[in-house]
């Protein structure tokens, strides 16, 4: 799944070029999904006095409002992007207002002045109400959504890559790089999404809720090396042939 995110300021223009790059992309024949973040401290989909507000503030940790057009699940937290993604099994997913994600970046600005304040290494298109003004800035395209899609959907599918796992520097860092600067030498064309060496090496995948866990190769290691250990004892054991555990709850 290929994820990038559209941020910049307030009313700068983010949900227009969102809503015009999900059309040209739903155009070309790939399936979309979207995260909007809200940055509104009193946000909240479910209102006080409705029934699903009763249930929630009677106890009640996980409330669903199931309709006849939809099926809302409310959650009484806020996840991480990266909890998140095993909601999603889209071509694309686009993120709104979302800026600490290490996914390439359109940045929608007023003024230029505006992207100063928020370019970083992961930006690769500049949008939104700024690109009335100019065509580039910095060396990076401004492409106004609304008169020229097809060319920044066209950017969209030669810049961004299937996203990376979002690990650590700690955790990983077997490519010799940490995740974010192998996010900016793939945009810069230094380096391919193939060389991140999870890429084909997950011999070790562990689901819980039927959603897989991305570990590193030494993580791998330790759990197959304490699963193997406990089956070396156990009649019908066999070297060399996959193992398959399910604890059901």
């Amino acid at each position: 799944m290929k994820i990038f995110s559209v941020f910049g300021i307030s009313d700068s223009g983010k949900t227009t070029t969102v809503e015009c790059i999900i059309k040209e992309l739903r155009r070309r024949r790939y399936s979309v999904g979207t995260i909007k973040d809200i940055h509104f401290q009193g946000f909240q989909m479910d209102q006080e006095g409705t029934n699903t507000w009763r249930h929630r503030v009677a106890g009640s940790q996980l409330v669903t409002a199931r309709g006849f057009y939809e099926t809302d699940i409310l959650l009484q937290e806020k996840m991480d992007i990266q909890d998140l993604l095993p909601f999603y099994h889209h071509d694309w997913l686009i993120l709104e207002g979302v800026y600490e994600t290490n996914v390439p970046h359109i940045l929608c600005a007023h003024e230029t002045k505006d992207i100063d304040e928020r370019l970083t290494d992961l930006v690769f298109a500049i949008s939104g109400r700024v690109s009335e003004k100019m065509t580039a800035y910095k060396g990076i395209p401004v492409i106004n959504a609304l008169k020229d899609i097809e060319r920044l959907v066209d950017l969209l599918e030669e810049k961004v890559f299937d996203h990376l796992p979002f690990l650590e520097p700690a955790c990983c860092d077997l490519c010799g790089l940490d995740c974010h600067r192998l996010a900016v030498e793939i945009l810069q064309g230094k380096r391919k999404r193939e060389d991140c060496v999870l890429v084909g090496q997950q011999q070790v995948e562990v689901k819980i809720g039927g959603r897989s866990l991305s570990m590193v190769p030494f993580v791998q290691d330790i759990v197959r090396g304490a699963v193997e250990g406990v089956l070396r004892e156990l009649d019908g054991y066999e070297e060399e042939q996959d193992i398959e555990i399910v604890i059901r709850k």
